[in-house]
């Protein structure tokens, strides 16, 4: 089997995995959760605070920067344990659908070494009900909304349309 044919073969079984719900993906930990002895998703209730804050900061009219350097001054290490949260890892905590209680999998595709925006090339899978929510759905779809306002490219799509 040849380079190609194995990264084809691997995708394939991601997507079967996606189908039909054993992926091992949408049991991904992130920040606010930690993975239960059963392999679910389970909220930790430290960062489902700090996961709040931001989402309420946001709302609020708070910047990425001066969230960042309200979780600094807070002494809130970031993800990764650092002492300092960049811009970058705030923005992909308020889009990640995760903390609503869904997990929608194929968001993006990889193309040879590149990985792109899915927008409607491939199938993407929206699972509901696997894990505890940390945030509602309108706090969620309000966050998103706001960042389409404050975006330079207004015409982006938001991840995860509200159909709930």
């Amino acid at each position: 089997m040849n380079a190609i044919q194995k990264s084809e073969a691997i995708k394939s079984s991601l997507r079967k995995g996606f189908q039909d719900g054993s992926s091992k993906m949408a049991r991904r930990k992130c920040y606010g959760y930690e993975v239960g002895s059963d392999g679910k998703l389970v909220v930790n209730p430290d960062e489902a605070k700090v996961v709040c804050w931001i989402f309420e900061q946001y709302l609020a009219g708070d910047s990425l920067g001066k969230i960042a350097a309200g979780l600094e001054r807070q002494g809130i290490p970031s993800p990764t344990g650092k002492p300092r949260w960049n811009r970058e890892a705030i923005d992909k905590l308020l889009s990640n659908e995760k903390y609503t209680g869904r997990v929608l999998l194929q968001k993006t595709l990889s193309i040879g070494a590149v990985q792109i925006e899915n927008n409607g090339l491939m199938e993407r899978y929206l699972y509901t009900g696997s894990h505890e929510a940390i945030i509602s759905d309108e706090m969620f779809i309000a966050v998103q909304q706001k960042k389409l306002k404050r975006t330079k490219n207004s015409e982006k799509i938001i991840a995860m349309k509200p159909t709930f």
